[in-house]
């Protein structure tokens, strides 16, 4: 399956955005019968340095202060629990990536994007620590996966060099925010563009 019957999807572990966008990529990939491969990309140390962003705490207090308005906005406009300064945000997603990226590429897609989506409601639904890693094998096996398996494989350094290499591929396709859905050339910025990803699809 190449490109262009997927839909490769750019997160961040720590997103609001790709959390309230999480039940409607899935529905989409689903109605339009495309693959939804994810890739936990490091925004904070590869991506954001290299297109001009800034993580979060860096950010001018007034953009800080818009970020807040529109969760409220999007939370109340989707229905998606969200809270909205969460104990454990930002945590460091490092392992939780590399967690992601093992179980794509030994399990496949639809695994990867479950325990992705589940790190998310963790963080920010429940106000669970995702770094911890008996959070993590608690979620794993909610999806039905093999925790323990998992957690040893996602230990390897491969995964790692990975995500690296993820961020490098994510940049040199025009990536610069979180969540980002491309479909061959064409790059979706934001869980507010997903519209116009179900128009793509749909080849209008």
């Amino acid at each position: 399956m190449g490109r262009e019957a997927r839909i490769d999807y750019y997160l961040s572990l720590n997103s609001p955005w790709a959390h309230l966008g999480a039940p409607r990529i899935e529905e989409i990939a689903r109605r339009h019968g495309v693959a939804l491969r994810p890739f936990a990309v490091d925004f904070r140390s590869v991506i954001f340095p290299n297109s001009g962003g800034l993580p979060l705490p860096k950010r001018s207090p007034q953009r800080q202060a818009y970020r807040m308005q529109e969760l409220r906005r999007w939370r109340a406009h989707l229905g998606v629990p969200l809270v909205l300064t969460p104990r454990h945000s930002p945590f460091d997603e490092t392992f939780g990536a590399a967690c992601v990226i093992a179980a794509r590429e030994t399990m496949g897609d639809v695994p990867a994007v479950a325990l992705a989506h589940r790190i998310l409601k963790a963080l920010w639904e429940e106000e669970a620590d995702p770094a911890d890693p008996a959070t993590l094998a608690r979620l794993m096996t909610e999806l039905g996966l093999d925790a323990p398996a998992l957690l040893a494989l996602a230990e390897d350094p491969r995964w790692e060099a990975q995500r690296q290499a993820d961020s490098q591929a994510a940049l040199a396709r025009g990536v610069f925010g979180a969540p980002s859905y491309v479909i061959a050339e064409e790059i979706f910025w934001g869980q507010d563009r997903l519209d116009f990803v179900e128009r793509h699809l749909a080849g209008e």
